[in-house]
């Protein structure tokens, strides 16, 4: 292949029309598997051997960008990367799916991206004459196992005698699936990952409603504490922390004694962490509060409030109820 992917641009992507709000799955999965040597060791461990022996994942690169549904942004999030193999390069595109339960037409929606890479490509390299191979990847997590569909086929409204009979003129497509529900704890732990990837796997298998998150963590204590002492570990175990903070129910001091007993530096992370979510909601209730008194804040406003800290957040949340005006309570 003349023109290698790698070039591939993306526009950034469009603001989902439901929400706003950054999802807690996607944040911890774009920040630590979107780190190539996270996402290699991740791709070793799933994709068939004699692909991934085949591909260079030392030289594996992302590409910036997200070619998912602006409505399915909240359910799904995506990564795409290039490696090269002998004579070119492959695409390996890898979808994590959010939502409680298994999309029935996940193979439709993942032809559909591959088609708008290719898209993308052709838009890029309008005389290339040969398209990149696009390997994709649906990672899933939730409490029960997927149940769908993997192939493309299977969605046909075709009986099975009538679809061996087409198959020849049918489309030909099926996703590799990770299917973090069927992987069990030891499983996990044979795989070849790095420690951050290791943690945000087992996180998003375990950590969401989990109020013994902290005894459940106590296995791992070996990872946690390989995670700091990576290239750029410190950000990693922010926001794996900031991730367990957000989406699990285990009481603080359980977790603040967890991460106390694996070292000084992880126990202040810790404590940086949960202080930052604390004031972080507690700047929102007060954003409410004023809104419901005062009407829509200015952007100046809004910055000073979430630009505080938590002492200032408290005085001034004790003075909205008696404030007259906005300057009264700030």
């Amino acid at each position: 292949m003349a023109d290698s992917p790698a070039t591939l641009s993306v526009p950034p992507p469009t603001v989902p029309t439901m929400s706003n709000q950054p999802n807690p799955h996607d944040a911890v999965f774009r920040r630590v598997l979107g780190e190539p040597v996270n996402a290699a060791s991740q791709l070793r461990a799933v994709l068939p051997a004699g692909l991934s022996g085949r591909l260079d994942l030392d030289q594996l690169a992302r590409v910036p960008g997200s070619f998912v549904d602006a409505a399915l942004r909240w359910r799904h999030s995506d990564l795409l990367f290039t490696a090269p193999v002998k004579g070119g390069d492959v695409l390996l595109y890898v979808l994590i799916e959010h939502q409680s339960s298994t999309d029935p037409l996940m193979p439709f929606r993942m032809l559909r991206y591959v088609v708008r890479i290719w898209d993308r490509y052709l838009a890029e390299h309008p005389d290339a004459t040969r398209l990149p191979a696009v390997i994709p990847l649906v990672v899933h997590h939730n409490r029960r196992p997927w149940s769908g569909p993997a192939d493309i086929v299977e969605l046909l409204d075709l009986d099975a005698e009538a679809v061996d009979a087409a198959r020849e003129h049918l489309p030909r497509f099926r996703f590799l699936l990770d299917d973090l529900a069927r992987l069990d704890q030891r499983a996990l732990r044979a795989r070849p990952l790095t420690p951050p990837a290791r943690i945000t796997l087992l996180l998003l298998k375990i950590a969401a409603g989990n109020a013994r998150l902290a005894d459940d963590l106590r296995d791992w204590t070996d990872d946690l504490r390989q995670i700091l002492t990576g290239a750029g570990g410190i950000d990693d175990f922010l926001a794996l922390l900031t991730y367990i903070e957000t989406v699990g129910e285990t009481p603080t001091d359980q977790l603040h004694q967890l991460f106390t007993q694996l070292g000084p530096e992880e126990e202040e992370a810790y404590v940086t962490t949960a202080e930052m979510l604390r004031a972080e909601g507690h700047a929102k209730a007060l954003v409410q509060l004023l809104t419901l008194k005062f009407g829509p804040l200015t952007q100046s406003t809004l910055d000073t409030v979430h630009a505080a800290s938590s002492a200032q957040l408290e005085s001034w949340t004790a003075r909205v109820l008696t404030a007259q005006t906005l300057d009264d309570v700030l």
